[in-house]
C-alpha cells in the first residue's frame, strides 16, 4: 500500500490572541465612571459625553448603540426618559431607561452643527458611512478607560453594556431584572455573562431568611 506524500509541516502564524487578554471584559467601577465624564466634560467633548453617557444607561451592544437614530430616543422636541429598540443579534426588542444627566448631555450634543438634518444619532464623518462604526466605538472605549489611567486590554465595549448591570446585580442580586434589561431570551446567559459563580449564589442564599 502506497501512502501519499505529505505536504511538509510549516511553522503556524502566531495565534490571534498572542498577548493580548481575552474573555469578559471587566466592567467599569462606579468611581471610573464619573472619572470618565468629568474628563469628557472638561474637554467639552460632547459627542463622547452622550455616547459614554447612554452606552452605560442604555446597556445596549456596540453594533446596536452606533446605528441608533434621532427618532429612537427623541421626539416632541425632548429625549425620552425610557426608549425601546429592536436588537440585531435576536430581532428582540428592549427596552432603557435614560436618566437626566444623560439627556441633558444628548440635548447638547444634538445642538452641535454635525447633528443638523441628521437621522442618526451618532454621524460618520464622512459622506460614505451613516453613523460611526463598531470598529470606531471600540478605539473610543480604549480612549476612554486609558484616560483615568487604566489598562484598555482589559476592558471593551462590552464594558460599556455590563457596567450598570453588574452594578445592579452587586447591590441587588436580582437575575431577573438584570436578564430583562440586557434583553437576553435564557437566564443561562445571564449568568454566564455575569460570570455569576456558585460562590455569589451562596452569599445571595444566606442574606435571606425564612
Amino acid at each position: 500500500m502506497t501512502i501519499a506524500n505529505l505536504p511538509a509541516i510549516c511553522a503556524c502564524r502566531p495565534a490571534w490572541n498572542k498577548g493580548r487578554v481575552v474573555g469578559q471584559k471587566r466592567p467599569l467601577m462606579p468611581k471610573h465612571v464619573w472619572a470618565i465624564r468629568v474628563r469628557l466634560e472638561i474637554a467639552e467633548n460632547h459627542r463622547d459625553l452622550a455616547l459614554f453617557n447612554l452606552a452605560i444607561d442604555s446597556k445596549l451592544r456596540g453594533c446596536d448603540l452606533v446605528k441608533l437614530k434621532v427618532a429612537d430616543i427623541f421626539a416632541s422636541g425632548q429625549v425620552k426618559e425610557r426608549a425601546s429598540i429592536m436588537q440585531s443579534k435576536t430581532q428582540r426588542p428592549v427596552r432603557f431607561e435614560i436618566t437626566e444627566g444623560t439627556r441633558k448631555s444628548i440635548l447638547r450634543w444634538m445642538e452641535e452643527p454635525l447633528m443638523v438634518s441628521s437621522e442618526y444619532l451618532w454621524p460618520g464623518r464622512f459622506h460614505e458611512r451613516l453613523h460611526i462604526s463598531t470598529r470606531q466605538y471600540a478605539r473610543l472605549v480604549r480612549e476612554w478607560v486609558k484616560s483615568i489611567g487604566l489598562d484598555p486590554t482589559f476592558f471593551g465595549t462590552h464594558s460599556m453594556r455590563r457596567t450598570k448591570v453588574a452594578h445592579i446585580y452587586r447591590k441587588t442580586g436580582n437575575l431577573r431584572a438584570v436578564q430583562l434589561l440586557l434583553g437576553h431570551t435564557k437566564m443561562d446567559s445571564t449568568v454566564r455573562y455575569l460570570g455569576v459563580e456558585l460562590e455569589d449564589a451562596l452569599a445571595i442564599s444566606e442574606a435571606i431568611e425564612i
